[in-house]
């Protein structure tokens, strides 16, 4: 089996869906293969501490939804795809409302100030009342959401894993517009997050492109592709923009899977610089800094103005890493394990390392001013700070 099978799902996509394969998985791998690297001994220079923990789910399954921890007024709105939604007080851990909604969630939430918006497996959006957990609207779309929803200028776009992107009105559910376009053969399972900046929306398709779409009326503003998918099979032109895009002044950042880190210019999509890293995890961004797990599991840290490598550490390799996020002066990643590694992210070395437990992370940690917080696959949520 090959590296791509360790570290993500892959479906078959035939127009309509008429037929999905998965393969793989975290640490799956043949008998040829080396298993994940060893921890290596190092001392530490900072402590991290469990400030609480709070079981808010269910086993995930190999579904592996796009669902997160959000954070807001502080709050943290959490779900299963079993449907159950937990709002958790950010600071204590106290669980503030629970609701059973019996829907199949597969993403979300995006939250506004009275609502919150999920998506199903059944291929619908879906507005919830943040007051009382009261289904307000539901949106039927094409087919299953696997990326967060955004909402510009009173619309929520959201995207569907067979390549459409909808429009749909904030107030009433009720459609606008749809963009249309068709996904390869085979792809990574799950869809790039939107992205939204004043009035625009920016979308990572399958096939290594960006659009950048107007948000009122679904309008393509420009197109360009980031990479270009080669190779003789399917297999070998995966090109997915896979996880989260960021922006910063004029200037947008993504990653492919078939192996470009790149900056476009905002207004046009001209490609300002690119750079040879694979990943399917998405890009964090501190300042002048991005960083980025690889296909193989060593982190990069580049220098966004340029592209320039200002360090990579390949010591994590085969540990099935997420993407490595910003934590004041650290940069911290979760393995498969259940190891979160912290970095001094200035020098690329290991700072501390601590376990979240035995089950791997659902996602990136979710940095919110001093606290970090991880949600594990089977549903335990934990709260954590570096020193007082």
């Amino acid at each position: 089996m090959i590296k791509a099978c360790r570290h993500a799902i892959l479906i078959a996509l035939v127009f309509g869906l008429t037929g999905c394969q998965t393969i793989g998985g975290w640490f799956d791998g043949d008998e040829d293969e080396q298993g994940p690297a060893e921890l290596v001994t190092f001392s530490p220079s900072a402590e991290p501490r469990e400030i609480w923990s709070v079981k808010v789910g269910r086993d995930r399954g190999r579904s592996r939804p796009a669902l997160r921890p959000v954070y807001d007024r502080q709050e943290l709105w959490v779900a299963g795809p079993d449907g159950r939604v937990s709002v958790v007080n950010a600071d204590t851990g106290d669980v503030l409302s629970r609701w059973e909604t019996e829907l199949p969630l597969s993403a979300g939430p995006r939250l506004d100030a009275e609502r919150a918006y999920w998506g199903t497996f059944d291929g619908e959006l879906v507005a919830m009342s943040r007051a009382d957990g009261a289904i307000l609207w539901r949106a039927e779309l094409s087919s299953e959401v696997m990326s967060m929803p955004v909402i510009q200028d009173g619309v929520i776009v959201v995207r569907c894993i067979d390549g459409r992107v909808f429009g749909i009105d904030r107030d009433s559910g009720a459609r606008i517009w749809v963009y249309d376009r068709s996904v390869p053969l085979l792809t990574l399972r799950g869809s790039g997050d939107p992205l939204g900046r004043a009035g625009q929306v920016f979308i990572g398709h399958e096939d290594g492109a960006i659009s950048a779409l107007r948000a009122e009326d679904g309008s393509l503003l420009w197109q360009q592709r980031v990479s270009i998918p080669e190779g003789r099979t399917e297999l070998e032109q995966l090109a997915d923009i896979d996880g989260p895009m960021v922006i910063v002044g004029s200037e947008l950042y993504a990653v492919t899977y078939k192996g470009e880190l790149a900056g476009l210019a905002l207004d046009s999509g001209r490609i300002l610089w690119s750079k040879d890293i694979s990943s399917h995890q998405g890009v964090s961004l501190q300042r002048t800094r991005l960083a980025v797990a690889d296909r193989d599991d060593a982190v990069w840290l580049v220098d966004r103005r340029n592209g320039a490598t200002l360090w990579r550490d390949d010591r994590l390799a085969r540990r099935g890493i997420t993407r490595p996020v910003f934590f004041g002066d650290f940069l911290v990643t979760a393995d498969a394990a259940g190891y979160l590694h912290f970095y001094d992210a200035e020098l690329g070395e290991f700072a501390a390392r601590t376990r979240i437990g035995g089950d791997p992370p659902a996602d990136a940690p979710l940095i919110v001013g001093n606290t970090l917080y991880v949600l594990d696959v089977e549903g335990r949520l934990t709260a954590w700070r570096v020193g007082d």
